[in-house]
């Protein structure tokens, strides 16, 4: 009986593994369509480095520290990252995808505006985004908006990242920065 036992543990084991080592390389099918991922840019393949659940504080302009979460997931068959990003008890939502190669972000921020990023500088280490004036249509004297962002993760604990952004409020760019680090 004791064998038995062992072989159907075993069995499951062997299953579980071909499972989860299958769905690597599978390619995504909605109906009887094989959906293709495309081609990453460096920017989108750095960004999906922050794949998972990440907390900590974010210090405000004001001196403020208030609490930060972000949950990044990969989705649309490994095209999209969606960022749900919670400040201080307030949802909002970011979007990264690449478009003729070059990673586009769109943040659907709690200040009313949608300010759509390009990438300033890509490293090893971390990823710089500014707003791209010619997509968002914003002004400092008009718009509240996130201006830039850049993620930088600690070179000697990958887990641990800082997060610096800019921030126009009533005309006058605001600087911030939130520490993190991956829960999950």
């Amino acid at each position: 009986m004791k064998n038995i036992l062992l072989g159907i543990i075993a069995i499951n084991l062997t299953l579980i593994t071909l499972e989860a080592h299958s769905d690597e390389n599978s390619e995504t099918v909605i109906g009887d369509i094989a959906m293709t991922e495309a081609n990453h840019s460096e920017a989108f393949n750095q960004m999906k480095k922050m794949l998972g659940i990440w907390e900590g504080k974010l210090t405000q302009y004001t001196g403020s520290v208030i609490d930060t979460y972000s949950e990044f997931r990969l989705v649309s068959g490994g095209n999209t990252i969606t960022e749900k990003l919670v400040e201080d008890g307030v949802e909002m939502l970011t979007t990264y995808a690449d478009k003729n190669g070059e990673l586009i972000v769109k943040h659907y921020c709690a200040l009313g505006t949608q300010p759509v990023f390009k990438v300033l500088d890509v490293t090893d280490l971390s990823v710089e985004i500014k707003v791209d004036d010619s997509l968002s249509n914003y002004h400092p004297k008009d718009h509240n908006y996130v201006n830039s962002i850049k993620w930088t993760v600690n070179p000697e604990n990958t887990s641990t990242a800082v997060v610096d952004s800019t921030v126009y409020l009533d005309g006058e760019l605001r600087v911030q920065q939130s520490v993190i680090k991956r829960v999950k």
